[in-house]
């Protein structure tokens, strides 16, 4: 029998579904972090951020924004 707490993420585009599809993606690909941490708690946030931008296809924010700050700040000096 499929497991009916998890989301098909394959067939869902979040930019032609609603606002609360498109959280209860996020929040179902978050809870699949989770348990595959092993259910350890103290990672909500990381884990909704990291499956917000998995389905939405971007990188890491921090990750990609510390280059242009770096790039700018070298621009002006």
């Amino acid at each position: 029998m499929p497991d009916d707490n998890k989301a098909n993420l394959s067939i869902v585009n979040p930019e032609q579904g609603s606002l609360e599809l498109t959280e209860d993606i996020i929040q179902a690909r978050a809870y699949q972090f989770y348990e595959e941490r092993g259910r350890e708690d103290g990672h909500a946030v990381d884990d909704w951020l990291r499956a917000e931008a998995e389905i939405f296809g971007k990188k890491n924010i921090s990750a990609t924004a510390q280059p242009e700050m770096t790039e700018q700040k070298s621009m002006a000096a």
